[in-house]
């Protein structure tokens, strides 16, 4: 097994383990080494300084070494292309959404509802509703549509 300290043009960077360097190679190239952070597949090698041994000396006497802290576990997307492909999507859909919408919070069922009956402006606006209130705003042809929830990036 080998550890590489990887990065991506982000400059976030994580570790992962790997096989042997071929296995990282093969991964890579098939798009399943991606940014925990950012999702990105241009993931390169970050340079690693060397974990090297000391050789033994005759006259040395021995002396029991501390083991290094253990480094927390980075995690590492592995992912198909349509699968990142799908969460690029939804990732910019949300995005959309949020930057051109108002948001109201849990006013929602009822501010669309005026604004459908004529008594408040129309615009574009997000919130929470309960599936309840939900139904109802559909039942009354309201039109309502829900913002697609990402997964969790670290999935």
């Amino acid at each position: 097994m080998i550890l590489y300290r990887l990065h991506c043009p982000k400059d976030h960077e994580f570790e992962s383990w790997f096989r042997d360097s071929a296995a990282y190679d093969a991964q890579r190239g098939r798009g399943l080494v991606t940014c925990p952070v950012c999702g990105s597949p241009d993931v390169d090698k970050a340079i690693m300084a060397p974990a090297l041994g000391r050789g033994a000396r005759k006259d040395a006497v021995e002396v029991a070494e501390a083991p290094p802290p253990a480094a927390a576990p980075q995690p590492v997307a592995l992912m198909s292309d349509k699968e990142q492909q799908v969460r690029a999507m939804l990732r910019a859909v949300r995005e959309h959404v949020e930057a051109n919408s108002d948001y109201v919070g849990d006013e929602f069922a009822s501010l669309a509802r005026r604004m459908h009956e004529g008594e408040e402006e129309k615009r574009a606006i997000r919130g929470e509703a309960s599936p309840d209130e939900v139904r109802a705003l559909i039942e009354d042809e309201i039109e309502v549509l829900p913002l697609p929830v990402l997964p969790d990036e670290r999935n």
